[in-house]
């Protein structure tokens, strides 16, 4: 089967993030003229990183989880994760600052060991935990076989003897949500947590997310975590490496402001992409042709903003009734000295664990206090992360999506920037934190909406609840104009990097109309095609 996109073609990337770096590798990898199209002055978006002062922070992403996702991908272009990244995993995976428990709890690295540890917490949570991840196992590998990498584009693939015959299990687990679904196997409050804080991945909350997403716990719990040495910045290079390496080319400061089409778009003439316009820094407009554009931006933003209403898949009216994911402050700080009291992650969690989540989620929001919140201590395991003597620490705590709430320098996020140090100083054990800090930054709600264009400020993107999860997601095509196509976490299959190399590989498939369930076999290759391939 051949794909619909000739090679030769031109195709247009918006956005030099995760997904489109990724995405141009790929297509250019086919043969594919392609240029990925940057507003920023460097590639990677929310994981891109920055130096200052001997101190190197991801902006963003900092948990390696599922790895042989991001493998497969590196060896659809004819590399692989090892020969890319220097991996380590970690024990402990992570720390817990329950509030409420004077003792940390340090979960290890491996299945036997956090079965102990539940066991002694809890008499009998030991084998419940092994029964909760043989079923997260169970459901992780579905997922992966027949929906993470499925477009979607047609529900024929899918009537698979092995997914129907689990449909009334599914169905059990996509209507449960997950916060009753664990208090089924565990009642320590430490224990839940445990099981799930992954809902956050997710950009919703264990209340209302699908317990389906309970095979979150098979990556940390099962597989561990890992770390790239060299930070996340190193995947970004790798993946910037393999475009540019293909063929494609990578144009920063371009900020994309609008799709042109070959027509207004009829029922006898369809709207087809034709050109991308974007401005440089100086001001200058441009116009690209393009045979196929590829948006990697944030999906609200290229729908509404991009594009005629008339041409629009998703318009404002389909916002207006979907929930945004939280967005975050973030805080770099360099501290002075070292910080045994923290692990390479660790997390914070309030007692009140579920009016936390009301506070982002709920229809009055605000920014909780206190917060539970994520630290990340990468100068535990990578020392070319902090100059010597010092210690390198992102905190992220989750907040409303709402850029009211203000960006870097704003008295109200400094203030809570203040309450959070206060907060981590206390809980943690480190009275002397705040005045220890030799380097400081901060970021926002309206920083997100402002350098990624990102819907409602949000950090993540669309929250993983049940209408936005799978096929009543957002999909990567558009259905109003030919050749328009999307990547990255508001579409299909959702939000992280390893679902982000994913709907690089789905546009692929898309162009290919390869309705198969499952990854293209490697390395990619337009004659390579899966026996289960609808045609």
């Amino acid at each position: 089967m051949k794909p619909p996109l000739t090679p030769g073609r031109t195709a247009v990337v918006i956005g030099g993030g995760i997904s489109g770096l990724a995405v141009a590798a790929l297509l250019s990898a086919e043969g594919h003229h392609v240029t990925v199209l940057e507003q920023q002055d460097a590639v990677g978006g929310r994981a891109h990183s920055w130096s200052q002062d001997g101190f190197r922070f991801d902006a963003g992403p900092s948990w390696y989880l599922m790895p042989e996702v991001i493998d497969h991908y590196f060896r659809l272009l004819g590399t692989s994760a090892d020969e890319q990244l220097d991996l380590v995993k970690l024990d402990p995976g992570y720390r817990l600052l329950s509030e409420g428990f004077a003792e940390p709890l340090d979960v290890p690295a491996e299945r036997r060991r956090v079965a102990e540890l539940f066991e002694q917490l809890e008499p009998g949570a030991g084998g419940r935990l092994e029964r909760y991840l043989d079923s997260a196992a169970e459901t992780y590998t579905m997922a992966t076989r027949r929906f993470l990498y499925s477009t979607f584009e047609s529900f024929v693939p899918l009537l698979r003897p092995d997914v129907l015959a689990r449909l009334p299990r599914l169905g059990r687990l996509l209507l449960q949500p997950l916060h009753s679904y664990v208090r089924g196997y565990v009642s320590d409050p430490r224990l839940q947590q445990i099981l799930e804080y992954p809902a956050v991945f997710l950009g919703t909350s264990p209340f209302t997310a699908p317990s389906m997403y309970h095979l979150m716990s098979h990556l940390d719990l099962d597989e561990g975590v890992l770390y790239p040495m060299g930070g996340f910045g190193r995947l970004v290079n790798a993946v910037e490496g393999l475009a540019r390496n293909t063929g494609a080319t990578i144009l920063t400061g371009a900020e994309v402001i609008g799709i042109d089409t070959s027509s207004a778009g009829t029922r006898r003439r369809p709207a087809a992409v034709r050109a991308v316009r974007y401005r440089t820094g100086d001001g200058t407009q441009h116009t690209m042709a393009a045979d196929v554009v590829v948006s990697a931006a944030d999906l609200h933003h290229t729908e509404t903003t991009l594009l005629p209403r008339n041409l629009q898949t998703y318009p404002q009216r389909y916002w207006s009734r979907s929930t945004a994911g939280p967005s975050a402050l973030l805080l770099y700080l360099g501290v002075r000295g070292e910080l045994p009291e923290l692990e390479h992650h660790t997390l914070l969690f309030t007692g009140d664990w579920e009016e936390n989540f009301r506070a982002i989620f709920g229809r009055k929001t605000f920014i909780p206090a206190p917060a539970s919140m994520y630290v990340c201590k990468p100068s535990a395991t990578d020392p070319t992360v902090a100059p010597d003597g010092h210690e390198n620490v992102f905190v992220l705590v989750p907040v409303p999506a709402d850029p009211g709430l203000g960006g870097s320098g704003d008295g109200k996020i400094e203030r809570v920037a203040d309450a959070v140090i206060q907060q981590l100083s206390d809980w943690a054990g480190v009275p002397d934190l705040a005045e220890r800090i030799v380097l400081r930054r901060s970021y926002g709600p309206a920083d997100f909406e402002r350098d990624y264009h990102s819907w409602k400020g949000t950090s993540l993107g669309p929250a993983h609840t049940l209408r936005q999860s799978a096929f009543f997601r957002a999909g990567n095509a558009s259905r109003k104009v030919q050749g328009l196509y999307y990547a990255g976490g508001s579409t299909i299959p959702g939000i992280g990097i390893p679902m982000c190399l994913i709907s690089a590989e789905l546009v692929v498939k898309r162009l290919r109309r390869d309705l198969s369930t499952g990854p293209l076999p490697v390395p990619l290759g337009p004659d390579k095609v899966r026996e289960d391939t609808v045609t």
